[in-house]
């Protein structure tokens, strides 16, 4: 099995043009990945105030003049969801008054992707309202990566960029040679994750956990699809939650005979109880990255964390250059 990387994206720093002014903010959900990015494209984030008033109102205000700019507003709307998503509304609103050209909302984690459909009745498909709630603002274009599922971007009448962490993560596995593996889907929701994963690590082997989940945040493991006796599992997911599901297909694997067990997310979202549940020994690894910012008390031994900030900047600096992004993943 060969070892070489995998994706061998040119990652250097862009020279943006001189035709159309920049202008980059964050919320607060994630300031060092904003920062990271922003460092990326040699500028500096934007000086915003913001502040809560005591009924936890919330007020934004831009310092520096943006008429005329094209707007990057990194936050993704992770815990506090509510909160964060609230932010980012406000901060599109504050960048439309203020006549900015172009208004992106560049959402490294898009919260409420989980009910994308009506699974039974007088439900809410609340992927769509949040669309609208963008577009709405004043948003104009969307750039996110890794979405729960890849049809919200149909919920939107505004260009929609969707980038992806597994390039991150690829590189990783691969430096770190390990032999014999077999991508493992979850789910079989996440068969098209997987083998697109799969294919990128020289066409690595697949299998599948099928499962049915009784409510949610519960998952019931039913049954493994495929070989991993004797292997080397990696369980794929775009997002480890309350990691019931990465548990249980952990556990799953090691019953059938693998001889490792790797977990692999780009969105940490880690509610409770998560960490006890990753750092309880089932895993050898969980590699994630930091599209949501992890606080030191939830981090753990086996938690490793790449960082996505390149190519969230490559992926600004080629939006802003009319350059193509999907060909950063071909």
């Amino acid at each position: 099995m060969s070892h070489t990387p995998i994706l061998t994206l040119d990652l250097t720093a862009p020279t943006l043009s001189e035709n159309n002014r920049l202008s980059l903010f964050s919320g607060s959900a994630n300031i060092p990945l904003a920062q990271e990015v922003a460092c990326y494209l040699g500028m500096n984030i934007g000086p915003m105030i913001r502040k809560k008033f005591a009924d936890g109102e919330l007020y934004v205000q831009i310092q520096e003049s943006i008429r005329g700019c094209d707007v990057y507003l990194i936050q993704p709307c992770s815990h506090p969801v509510n909160d964060h998503f609230m932010e980012l509304l406000i901060m599109i609103d504050a960048c439309r008054r203020a006549s900015a050209r172009q208004i992106t909302a560049v959402i490294p984690y898009y919260a409420y992707g989980r009910a994308d459909r009506k699974t039974a009745g007088r439900e809410s498909i609340t992927a769509k309202l949040v669309a609208n709630l963008f577009t709405e603002a004043g948003a104009q274009r969307v750039l996110a990566m890794d979405l729960h599922s890849a049809q919200i971007q149909g919920y939107f009448d505004i260009p929609f960029d969707h980038v992806y962490g597994s390039p991150v993560i690829v590189n990783y596995l691969a430096s770190k040679q390990l032999s014999d593996l077999v991508v493992v889907s979850p789910d079989v929701g996440g068969v098209a994750r997987a083998r697109a994963f799969a294919k990128k690590l020289h066409g690595a082997p697949l299998a599948i956990i099928d499962k049915r989940r009784q409510a949610h945040n519960v998952a019931e493991v039913l049954n493994l699809i495929g070989d991993v006796k004797g292997k080397t599992a990696v369980l794929v997911d775009d997002m480890i939650d309350t990691a019931g599901t990465i548990l249980e297909g952990a556990r799953l694997l090691r019953k059938e005979g693998a001889r490792q067990v790797y977990a692999c997310a780009t969105h940490a979202v880690l509610s409770e109880p998560a960490i006890s549940r990753l750092s309880s020994g089932m895993l050898e690894e969980v590699i994630v990255t930091n599209t949501i910012s992890i606080p030191k008390e939830h981090r753990f031994q086996q938690l490793t964390v790449l960082s996505v900030a390149n190519l969230i900047g490559e992926a600004i600096w080629r939006i802003h250059e009319d350059t193509s992004v999907s060909s950063m993943f071909r």
